[in-house]
């Protein structure tokens, strides 16, 4: 056995535990090898624990899963009702996992557990997430390489985050960051960005990634095309969650601007002789106008909704990294607000 040292030498990861939340579907084949690449990678790493959360599996992953729990009980397993997605598996693990420090990896052995210590080590740099860089990728150039290469190139100028690789799973992330985050639909691929925007501190390390030897892989081209859709929903939470009238109203401002100006111009047709009711400016004029009175609803609407959404769960449109100096009742008081 490992000979611990005293606690006043224990590093931040000595001190914490560390969850690895493993999203999988239809991997029994891989369950086995990722427990024991899990156990020789994390021997130096106590006290850990592994939440499996079983996405709808058709074949026998949750029985070897089980299995597996009752040899070591540190394998823990979230059995989900039916398959809901990666986002979802990914939010029902950070919801069970107990562990200061959440590590997030694939189950189909690309990821390599052997990274993880050196990715710990970087975390107690000071940085609040240290993301996976993948190496000599071991995927079909067409159907996996492209379609990451594009969507990462996407992502990038659309968040202004500057790193390369946003679809490796591997990731060692802080508590404090993943419960800053609610993942629905597919924004799995966006907790990068989710991270920055918080203002985590946030680097990339090279990691290991091997080809996958069993199993299927549940990725296709038409992810490329989510991708962009779900862009959208993440750059209007990046940007307006708290102030949806800065971006309705404008439009709505601009569209009514241009309905005056069609309006100005219809006017000054019909001085020179043009027959007003037949101009063609005369209904663009009445159509901007009226959808510019659409846009300033959809932000005063907006901003009840948001204020609604802040108020009624207790949530706050800031993020605090720290305090000091302030009494311990009311640190309990903002950690249960939180």
């Amino acid at each position: 056995m490992r000979a611990f040292p005293p606690p006043d030498q224990l590093r931040m990861r000595d001190m914490a535990m560390l969850s690895v939340v493993i999203p999988v579907k239809d991997e029994a084949d891989n369950i086995d090898k990722l427990v024991t690449r899990l156990q020789q990678a994390l021997v130096g790493v106590p006290p850990w624990e592994v939440v499996f959360v079983d996405d709808g599996s058709l074949d026998a992953t949750c029985q070897e899963i089980k299995r597996l729990s009752k040899q070591d009980d540190r394998i823990k397993l979230v059995r989900l009702r039916k398959n809901f997605g990666q986002s979802a598996a990914l939010q029902a693990g950070f919801d069970h996992a107990t562990g200061a420090i959440i590590v997030t990896m694939d189950g189909d052995l690309q990821n390599d557990p052997a990274d993880i210590p050196a990715m710990l080590d970087k975390l107690d740099e000071g940085y609040d997430v240290v993301l996976g860089l993948r190496q000599k990728r071991q995927d079909g150039l067409l159907f996996r390489k492209m379609p990451s290469w594009a969507a990462n190139w996407l992502i990038r100028q659309v968040t202004k985050v500057p790193f390369r690789d946003f679809g490796c799973t591997l990731r060692v992330m802080r508590r404090e960051v993943v419960e800053g985050m609610a993942l629905y639909g597919e924004m799995h691929r966006f907790i990068t960005a989710y991270a920055v925007q918080q203002g985590a501190r946030v680097t990339q390390v090279p990691v290991r990634h091997h080809p996958r030897t069993a199993g299927k892989s549940k990725y296709n081209l038409t992810r490329t095309i989510r991708v962009a859709l779900d862009l959208l929903t993440f750059k209007f939470q990046a940007s307006f969650e708290t102030r949806p009238m800065h971006l309705f109203g404008v439009v709505g401002l601009l569209t009514m601007g241009l309905g005056i100006a069609s309006f100005a111009g219809t006017l000054l047709m019909k001085y020179n002789g043009c027959d007003m009711s037949g101009n063609p400016l005369l209904l663009l004029s009445a159509l901007l106008g009226l959808v510019g009175i659409q846009f300033l609803s959809l932000g005063l609407l907006g901003e009840m909704m948001a204020r609604t959404y802040f108020e009624s769960q207790g949530k706050s449109p800031y993020a605090v990294r720290e305090t000091r100096g302030f009494g311990p009742q009311l640190q309990l008081d903002r950690s249960r607000a939180a």
